[in-house]
């Protein structure tokens, strides 16, 4: 299995840098260290793999010296005092502006279970959510749900596309398409998973502009570096984690999946082709994050599948409507009417996955591993992918030469 994303290594070691780092002493070691590499690498220009393994030990150095430098910079204070302020004053208008869409939500004549639920998948406000939603959902594998991620952002980003997909200057479309992702995320917090998701975004709608390949490793892992050099200490954030691990599972393992039913009989049965892309993304993600969750919460939710095939679709039916709540505003009797099928739908979403979590052995509990227990699965993780991608590969190679 080959993939070609150059920056994966460079943000790998910046994050082993950042790690290390922790336990550095003195930052002037550490500056001595990335010289004396800097002038190594540029005497081993006849020998290009010493250098690239010279190149890749600056960057671990690099690291150390962010984290060590200033580990966790969250609050803006890393920038110009005049950008610092202007930064503040934008994310508090953001905020005072989620205000007050919460609170044209408690207007609305939904149950307080409802309205938690809804202000946490669309604001990421979770102060409303009732702790026994919160236990079901993560039970039944669907707590991401709940979490503002890449799954709500493009949501986002295609209801954007749909509502300014026909303008005819396509640089001004993906610029006005970016600067509404980075508004929505100032106005749900900054969270990492939001962050992620919005850079991603914004980086596939510059790259559309050239037709090159948007969605890639190698587009998560200069999203990394760029997040990790502004806050080292977003490696530590569980979201951050959770998040980047989903997203780089999906990347590798989709494509994979993707083989295993011919693409002509995908083509030839729509319902099919939607049934195996939200399977094949919910088993990605899962094996991708599953050891996290165990690591930092003791749990596996074991009909995370099922659960992901009923709450999808209607996580996106709940975000389209609560929009057009919203932009109903000015007519009360179909406000009222969108209100009461949104309360409705995620009355349903809530009573369907309490089902799901009295099913037996619905989630299992007090999971205990250690920090090399973890490591050695996702080694052992790593080797199956590596096997199924050599068999599905070879498979997929016979077919093509019988067709």
């Amino acid at each position: 299995m080959k993939f070609h994303a150059p920056l994966f290594p460079i943000a790998l070691c910046l994050m082993i840098g950042i790690v290390i780092g922790q336990n550095l002493e003195s930052l002037t070691v550490a500056f001595l260290l990335l010289l004396l590499l800097l002038v190594v690498t540029a005497l081993m220009w006849k020998w290009p793999k010493v250098q690239t393994a010279c190149i890749l030990s600056c960057v671990v150095v690099l690291g150390m010296v962010l984290s060590k430098g200033n580990p966790n910079r969250t609050d803006g204070r890393w920038m110009p005092e005049v950008v610092c302020q202007k930064f503040h004053r934008v994310k508090q208008n953001a905020l005072e502006a989620r205000k007050k869409l919460l609170k044209e939500y408690a207007h609305w004549n939904i149950d307080r279970e409802a309205r938690g639920v809804i202000a946490a998948m669309t604001l990421g406000d979770k102060s409303l959510l009732d702790r026994k939603v919160v236990k079901t959902y993560r039970e039944v594998g669907v707590a991401h749900i709940l979490a503002l991620s890449g799954l709500h952002m493009m949501i986002i980003y295609a209801v954007l596309t749909m509502v300014i997909g026909w303008w005819r200057y396509r640089l001004l479309k993906e610029v006005v398409t970016i600067l509404s992702m980075w508004a929505f995320a100032f106005l749900v917090g900054l969270s990492p998973s939001v962050v992620r998701s919005a850079f991603m975004i914004s980086v596939y709608a510059l790259l559309s502009l050239g037709y090159r390949e948007k969605m890639s490793v190698n587009t998560l892992a200069f999203t990394a570096i760029v997040m990790l050099v502004v806050n080292p200490g977003s490696l530590y954030d569980i979201g951050f984690q959770l998040s980047f691990t989903a997203v780089f599972a999906i990347l590798i393992l989709n494509p994979i999946f993707a083989k295993i039913i011919p693409s002509h009989v995908l083509q030839e049965h729509r319902w099919l082709k939607v049934w195996w892309a939200i399977t094949t993304v919910s088993v990605s993600a899962q094996l991708g994050t599953a050891p996290l969750v165990a690591y930092y919460f003791g749990t596996f939710s074991t009909y995370f599948l099922l659960s992901n095939y009923l709450v999808v679709p209607m996580a996106s039916v709940v975000l389209y409507l609560t929009l057009a709540c919203l932009l109903a505003g000015w007519w009360t009797g179909l406000q009222q009417l969108l209100v009461m099928v949104l309360g409705w739908i995620v009355g349903i979403m809530n009573r369907v996955l309490e089902a799901i979590s009295i099913f037996p052995k619905s989630s299992v509990e007090g999971i205990t591993l250690s920090t090399l227990q973890l490591y050695l699965i996702y080694i052992l993780i790593s080797s199956l992918v590596v096997l199924l991608s050599l068999w599905v590969n070879r498979k997929y190679a016979k077919k093509l030469i019988e067709i």
